[in-house]
């Protein structure tokens, strides 16, 4: 009797414990759709450090603390936590710096973009750019913008709406050009 008591037991508490689980579970589409179009990613990198040469000449140097790279659907190369750009000259000599808080390099269309907080440096003429975002299409030498751009060099201030640029920035034009401020310290 005693035996049949404990089998009985152990039978209601699986019972009990199947349907616990089975009342938990939660099979809301939208939180099923949410899991299905977050891949995951194909590599991660955390505090990332690249230099790209050419030749044993450094031209590019790149620093973010989280490189994130999908390769379905489209190659694409995500920067969540910001991104820092340097590029050099063939002396070594730091021409251009670009730092954003977001970016997304889109590998096979050689497109970058950067939103949120850019600021491009020239340190060849000495402009300071800060953009609301940035596109750099690399296998047209082109960087530009179409939003909200203010260009600073020495004690001159210029805002626009956008502007176009080489990838060296030695030809940089802001479009719409609202005024130039000049100042003094």
């Amino acid at each position: 009797m005693r035996n049949k008591l404990t089998r009985l037991g152990r039978v209601s508490c699986f019972f009990v414990f199947s349907v616990s689980i089975f009342l938990s579970c939660s099979n809301d589409m939208k939180d099923i759709s949410r899991f299905d179009r977050q891949a995951p990613p194909d590599q991660e990198i955390r505090d990332g450090h690249i230099w790209r040469s050419e030749e044993g000449r450094l031209q590019l140097e790149l620093d973010a603390p989280r490189i994130v790279q999908y390769r379905t659907p489209d190659t694409r190369t995500i920067y969540p936590q910001g991104v820092e750009l340097r590029f050099y000259d063939r002396d070594r000599k730091l021409q251009t710096f670009i730092r954003a808080d977001k970016a997304t390099s889109y590998d096979d269309r050689n497109i970058l973009t950067a939103k949120d907080s850019v600021v491009v440096i020239d340190y060849t003429n000495g402009d300071t750019v800060y953009l609301e975002d940035i596109v750099w299409r690399s296998d047209e030498d082109l960087i530009y913008s179409n939003h909200s751009v203010r260009a600073v060099n020495g004690n001159r201030v210029t805002y626009g709406d956008g502007f176009t640029s080489d990838a060296n920035m030695t030809n940089l034009r802001v479009t719409r050009q609202r005024g130039i401020i000049e100042f003094e310290d």
